[in-house]
């Protein structure tokens, strides 16, 4: 085998699940994670169609994703009055399964222990690429040269950075933004589940803005746009600041919504961002997951993350860890499924620009026809029939 020692910076979703197929496969792996440890809760995330499920069987974790899936949830739009305006399908924003974000990496973390060895607390802070290995300095250990270098650090991916080029370059954003926030919003005794165990997200839209409150997915989401990007990424209240600007003066139940998220404690927000690379690897270093095909809110990430995951172990196991033709064959073979990824926004579905747009959204999910041709597509989207058999422990 000619690569052996591989160090994966990233721990939450596609970083543990490469770790765990390439440690069992013979394989020296350090996972490397800047946070202090493995982040509970979180966002519901999805698999949809019949490609994600088979993976999800091939890992072995298909009966235990399903044991802790979360309710199906679907959302329903209402005016200001509470008036509902129209359905958006549990299956059509969930897909078949939804799990909790820190459920799904806690069962990736154990399906990887034993395999790797995964340190909390610690970020890659240069890399220098050798012909024999990349020289890789932390910025709590001491420097180590290992084989390969994989980026699974997400769509602000510090491995893109360092070894491809800047954020820039690969990064595309078009001025929406979303935030999640926990804080309890009460919603006037409407029913937030049905007798069948379906969950009731309610959702609000003025042109260029959605308040969503409820469900599964999370307590409170945000989505909006904004002609300029004020706020600083590493700074929360700035951040706080640039959300409570953007929905100043919205009606509905938004006031309760912003007053509860402002003083959340488990906040974030970002600008909803897709990558724009057609080649994901570059000398011994490879992305995988949302560091290189990402495209927020868009419905396909985590399902990609795995699939990734699970394509590049396959190819360096199938080379005997000849890196160049494993690359070569990752590149060649994640290139169809992760188009969905390089194309569309999810920004315009969710907070479209006008009131017309807005009609026209929900009248998609009120036409039968076109509610059902939505739903073909998510599934036509997720599943790829061209992912191979790879002889994987």
């Amino acid at each position: 085998m000619t690569v052996r020692k591989i160090l994966i910076s990233g721990a939450s979703i596609a970083g543990p699940a490469l770790a765990g197929w390439l440690g069992r496969n013979g394989f020296d792996v350090t996972v490397v994670e800047k946070s202090p440890g493995q982040r509970p809760g979180g966002q519901a995330v999805d698999f949809k169609g019949r490609t994600h499920l088979e993976l999800l069987g091939r890992m072995g974790i298909l009966d235990e994703v399903r044991a802790q899936q979360t309710a199906k949830t679907d959302w329903h739009l209402v005016d200001d009055a509470d008036r509902l305006r129209v359905v958006v399908p549990g299956e059509f924003i969930g897909g078949d399964i939804e799990i909790l974000r820190g459920d799904l990496a806690g069962i990736l973390h154990h399906r990887c222990a034993g395999a790797a060895d995964v340190v909390f607390g610690d970020e890659i802070t240069a890399l220098r690429e050798r012909a024999d290995g990349v020289d890789v300095s932390f910025a709590g250990r001491a420097s180590e040269r290992f084989d390969l270098v994989i980026g699974a650090d997400g769509v602000h991916s510090a491995v893109r950075r360092l070894a491809f080029g800047p954020e820039h370059e690969f990064v595309e954003q078009r001025g929406y933004y979303y935030a999640v926030a926990g804080g309890h919003v009460s919603l006037g005794g409407m029913p937030t589940m049905l007798p069948s165990g379906r969950a009731i997200a309610y959702g609000h839209n003025t042109p260029d803005r959605l308040v969503l409150l409820g469900g599964q997915k999370a307590p409170a989401l945000f989505v909006f746009r904004s002609d300029s990007a004020d706020y600083d990424r590493r700074d929360v209240d700035s951040q706080r600041a640039f959300l409570a600007a953007a929905f100043a003066g919205a009606g509905w139940r938004t006031p309760a919504a912003l007053e509860a998220a402002l003083r959340a404690p488990d906040f974030y927000l970002d600008a909803l961002a897709r990558t724009r690379m057609s080649s994901f690897t570059r000398g011994r270093t490879a992305l995988v997951g949302d560091a290189g095909y990402a495209n927020t809110l868009g419905g396909f990430g985590t399902g990609l993350a795995l699939l990734g995951a699970f394509v590049l172990a396959g190819e360096l196991v199938a080379a005997d860890g000849d890196h160049v033709a494993a690359f070569a064959a990752y590149d060649r073979r994640m290139r169809k499924p992760t188009k969905v990824a390089r194309t569309g926004s999810a920004g315009p579905f969710l907070a479209p620009p006008s009131a017309a747009r807005i009609r026209m959204r929900d009248w998609t999910f009120s036409n039968a026809l076109m509610r059902r041709t939505m739903l073909w597509m998510t599934d036509a989207f997720a599943t790829d029939d061209s992912i191979p058999a790879y002889d994987l422990a």
